[in-house]
Parts: structure tokens; C-alpha cells; sequence
């Protein structure tokens, strides 16, 4: 993460504040993590997703009540700007880690959010499954392919992984913004680029190289179901 945006300093230096005996998110993480609160077709109260951030045990530990609000005033900042970038436009910017020695970027931080969003509420990703055509089922796919990856449960040769680990965090706007399609379409007509920022070009025919790299066809890969 690039510290540019004093926002994101004050909230980067807030989370690091918590007990970190409980695997708080960092800012990366936080943002994949609104991102799929945000893409769910059901309203999810702060009341409900905001202890998940602060760690395990869902205590943040705050020392005090000024402390407190300091970091759910921050971590509310960010989620309200999410959403404001995500009304004008479902292509959006993930928060990226920066591995200082090699200036790898590291797009697992964020995917394990996201997807921990979408498992908070499972009935409601299950419908969008259902009612999506091809191409926001494999995008749904990738992702929780991607989440795998993070997690060391991959079934993807070490070949693959390389290779889709260098695609990834370009594929990942793409693929929220299929997404957004199905789960979020009152969100997708108000974006005012739209237009001129087809999301269907960005999917592959099922005969076309899959977009994660592994050198299969899409329809033998990330499209099989």
C-alpha cells in the first residue's frame, strides 16, 4: 500500500493500533472486505460486519472510548468511499500490498476479505449464482479460486499459480465489476462510465486462452461450471 492519502495513513496506523494477537485487517484486507459487503445483493448492518475487523475474537480491545471512535469513525470513512466510487462506476480500485523488498504486489490480503464478506451472507451469494449468466458465475469462480490460492489449497500446478498470481490484480476489477452485473444492477445503471467501459469485452470466449494463465481454455478452466 502506497502511503499517499492521509485517510489511509490515519486508518492504516489505527489498525495497527489493535491487539494484533487477534489478526486485525489491514487496509488491503479491509478494503476487499467492504468491496464485498457493499457487492451483496442484502443490506449488512455495521453492527454485524465491523467486529470481524478488528480481528478473531471480533474485540478490538480499544483502550478507550476516544480510541473507540477514532478507528470506527476511520474504518466508516473508507466504506463510505468505496461506496461513493462504487455508485460512479463498478470498476474499482483495489488496495494493493506492496512486498518492500522485491515491490511485489500482493493481491491475497485483499481477496481474503472479499471473500470473507461474501461468506457472512452465503443465501444471498447463492441466488446470484443461480440467477447469473456464465460469465458472473466464473468470475464468482476465480475469485474464490484466487482465495484458495491465499489459503494453500490451490489444485493449480506451481505453473499456474505463477501465472495467475501476476494477472491477478488486473483481473480482479474486472471480475467484481461482472459481479456488480448481477448482484448490484440498481448501482451498475447509475454508473455514469459505463459506457464507455464495456465489462462484457473484458470476458474471454470458452474457446479462448482461460484468463488466469494456466494455458487451458477458458471452458476447460475458470468457465468449466
Amino acid at each position: 500500500m502506497s502511503r499517499l492519502d492521509p485517510d489511509l495513513d490515519h486508518l492504516d496506523d489505527l489498525l495497527a493500533a489493535l491487539p494484533q494477537d487477534s489478526y486485525p485487517m489491514t487496509v488491503s484486507e479491509l478494503d476487499g472486505y467492504v468491496t464485498g459487503i457493499l457487492a451483496c445483493p442484502d443490506l449488512i448492518p455495521p453492527s454485524e460486519w465491523l467486529p470481524h475487523v478488528w480481528g478473531e475474537t471480533g474485540d478490538a480491545g480499544f483502550p478507550d472510548r476516544a480510541t473507540a471512535e477514532a478507528t470506527i469513525a476511520a474504518v466508516m470513512v473508507h466504506y463510505n468511499a468505496v461506496a461513493s466510487e462504487m455508485a460512479k462506476t463498478p470498476w474499482i480500485e483495489p488496495i494493493y500490498e506492496v512486498d518492500p523488498n522485491s515491490d511485489e504486489t500482493l493481491w491475497e490480503p485483499w481477496i481474503d476479505g472479499f471473500t470473507h464478506a461474501l461468506r457472512l451472507r452465503p443465501d444471498a451469494w447463492q441466488t446470484v449464482v443461480e440467477q447469473a449468466d456464465e460469465e458472473t458465475r466464473s468470475s464468482l469462480i476465480f475469485l474464490f479460486a484466487l482465495q484458495d490460492i491465499n489459503e494453500g489449497t490451490s489444485k493449480f500446478t506451481e505453473e499456474e499459480i505463477d501465472e495467475i498470481d501476476l494477472q491477478a490484480p488486473d483481473l480482479i476489477p474486472n471480475c467484481v465489476a461482472e459481479i456488480l452485473l448481477v448482484s448490484r444492477p440498481e448501482l451498475v445503471m447509475k454508473a455514469d462510465n459505463l459506457s464507455r467501459a464495456p465489462i462484457r469485452s473484458a470476458r474471454p470466449g470458452r474457446n479462448d486462452p482461460c484468463p488466469c494463465g494456466s494455458g487451458r481454455k477458458y471452458k476447460q478452466c475458470c468457465g468449466k461450471n
